[in-house]
């Protein structure tokens, strides 16, 4: 039992997982969960609260680059003024992963189900920051 607990352990920091970077990915995705819930209830301004509110923040999409919470959050009530619009989102991560301490990265597919408007579906690449002690996305690149 203690041999296995060591070698347990020798591959988790051979890995750089620590207890620290658990709970960072346990934020993270919890952070995650909170924006697909507050989407799928149709409130842009709690979905919101994952991002950086800084003018430093960007958004790549089919439109090109954003800077700024403000203009992404008015480009989101823009594009989905309403529930129907908005949808039901579902998130699903293929990638994450710490680039440094203090920054993340995650890649993954998003599925929007709208029966009235037709369905969208994509790709997206988060950059996550801890910032004031705070998991924030700095910046995000969603196609589809």
């Amino acid at each position: 039992m203690k041999k296995a607990f060591f070698l347990l352990l020798f591959l988790f920091l051979c890995l750089g997982v620590t207890a620290q970077s658990l709970q960072d990915r346990k934020e993270i995705l919890t952070i995650l969960n909170r924006q697909e819930t507050d989407w799928n209830r149709g409130d842009i301004a709690s979905f919101m609260v994952g991002y950086w509110e800084s003018d430093s923040l960007s958004f790549t999409g089919a439109s090109g680059i954003s800077y700024g919470y403000k203009p992404v959050y008015e480009n989101y009530k823009r594009r989905y003024p309403d529930q129907t619009s908005m949808g039901k989102l579902k998130f699903e991560v293929i990638v994450f992963r710490f680039l440094s301490d203090g920054v993340a990265q995650m890649i993954g597919k998003f599925s929007l189900l709208r029966p009235e408007k037709g369905d969208l579906t994509g790709h997206f690449t988060l950059i996550w920051q801890k910032i004031d002690g705070k998991w924030v996305i700095t910046s995000d690149h969603t196609s589809g």
